[in-house]
């Protein structure tokens, strides 16, 4: 049961205390998995005594889990008990012992007051795009060209060939195809043979920041090869697994529909979401948007590490070119926006008096982790209790502006039964994209990390 001790402006303070039964019932499920999992010499698995594991574990070991575990289910619902909305909050644990009520306080900040504007005049005029049957015919003829096969020549190199070339002083080869190389690639190559020792001349050029003189590089021709399109034939359709040409073109037909439909539904809700932000009133703390800012810096970090870079490195490397001012400008800009789009949409929310009812929580959660083929628990402990409150808050948003849109559109809300049953794809969807306007939202910083990464390995590489 949650408590509120005291509230002052955005600051607030309070206690929950968990039932003795719950305390129990938590500790029998961290043994029961300890004495599945904890292998001990000279007993079978599940039989070796409490003091036994303990011994094998450390001492704490398991007062450590069930408290995780008790918080890990009641932080959250103490939030939505007291319908608090926290921007972050500092949980202090008391002594926790088996048979006994376990108690927690909370203190945190709440989200600043948000006043929408009058969101059911928002125009969305956003349309899907037309699939015709040029679009059709333009998709058929890319699935051609990626579907190309290319066979040895006997002739001079022409236009659309595949052209195997040696530098000088290289030991490796490598292709070139001439329908996509550069002009003076493709001036250079054209009319020649295998065999030929060809002069590039590579004009200055410049590549990021940095520029490249004009230069020569000699190379030898290996091997011409031209490129043979498939006809737009049932044997065509078979070799992408559709039993005719005109089952291919009328399942590609309705795949480009779908997508037209979602690029469509993505643009409304877009502009929606801009127009509700515009007309919101709203005094954000610093300290709120400092917040995300270094949530988004972590992620940077985590994606330049992926790539093989060092942040030090990186920033090392925007230094030298006078980058990372503006860098760090684009970021907070970001952050900013994130926060203005969430507290926008959390507040929707709220007006529509949105709720994300336990059962559908957890189906969500549940569905989450088997997507990453980790379980439920697993999930769990690598959120922890603000992470998860952060992601049942996403799930908020998620729903208020699929309704706000269903209303402004005339669109039905499937029942509640059937909002449950796409628990997966909800998962899916959150798993796999954020917002798109989030992620327009990040693309000044994080592309520049990412053009930044990419030159500092070029540069490396050239030295």
């Amino acid at each position: 049961m949650a408590e509120l001790i005291s509230r002052e402006g955005n600051k607030v303070e309070y206690k929950v205390s968990v039932p003795a039964a719950e305390v129990n019932r938590a500790y029998d499920q961290v043994w029961a998995g300890l004495a599945r999992d904890v292998r001990v010499p000279g007993f079978r698995p599940g039989k070796a005594p409490r003091k036994v594991i303990e011994g094998r574990v450390g001492t704490g070991y398991v007062e450590d889990q069930v408290r995780d575990r008790l918080l890990q289910v009641h932080y959250p619902q103490s939030t939505r008990d007291l319908k608090l909305n926290l921007v972050d909050a500092n949980i202090d644990p008391q002594p926790l012992k088996s048979g006994e009520a376990f108690e927690f306080t909370v203190k945190g900040e709440t989200y600043p007051e948000v006043k929408l504007g009058n969101w059911k005049e928002a125009q969305m005029s956003a349309a899907s795009p037309e699939i015709t049957d040029e679009v059709l015919g333009r998709t058929l003829s890319d699935l051609q060209e990626r579907n190309a096969t290319f066979e040895a020549a006997d002739r001079a190199i022409e236009a659309g060939d595949q052209v195997t070339i040696q530098e000088d002083g290289e030991e490796s080869s490598y292709p070139i195809y001439l329908d996509v190389a550069e002009e003076h690639v493709r001036e250079a190559l054209l009319g020649k043979n295998k065999g030929d020792t060809v002069e590039i001349n590579v004009p200055a050029h410049q590549h990021g920041d940095h520029e490249h003189p004009a230069h020569t590089v000699k190379v030898t021709v290996l091997d011409v090869k031209t490129k043979k399109l498939q006809e737009l034939d049932d044997e065509f359709a078979k070799t992408l697994n559709f039993e005719s040409i005109d089952r291919l073109r009328s399942d590609l037909k309705v795949e480009l529909e779908r997508r037209a439909q979602q690029e469509g539904d993505n643009a409304r809700r877009e502009e929606f979401i801009s127009q509700l932000v515009e007309g919101m009133q709203v005094d954000i703390p610093q300290a709120l948007i400092d917040r995300r800012r270094d949530a988004m810096m972590d992620e940077i970090k985590d994606d330049l590490k992926r790539q093989g870079v060092q942040w030090r490195e990186y920033e090392a490397f925007m230094k030298e070119q006078d980058r990372l001012g503006d860098f760090m400008d684009n970021l907070s800009k970001n952050a900013e926006i994130r926060v203005r789009r969430d507290l926008a949409l959390e507040q929707l929310a709220e007006d529509l008096n949105v709720r994300v009812n336990d059962q559908e929580f957890n189906q969500t959660m549940s569905a989450l982790a088997q997507m990453n083929n980790i379980t439920a628990q697993q999930l769990a402990d690598q959120l922890g209790p603000n992470g998860i409150n952060a992601y049942y808050i996403s799930m908020l948003r998620d729903k208020g502006l699929a309704q706000a849109i269903a209303q402004l559109t005339g669109e039905a809300q499937p029942a509640e039964a059937d909002q449950q049953d796409e628990g997966t794809e909800t998962a899916q969807a959150q798993g796999e994209e954020a917002t798109d306007g989030e992620q327009q939202a990040d693309t000044s910083a994080e592309e520049t990390a990412t053009e930044a990464a990419a030159e500092s390995k070029e540069e490396k590489a050239g030295e």
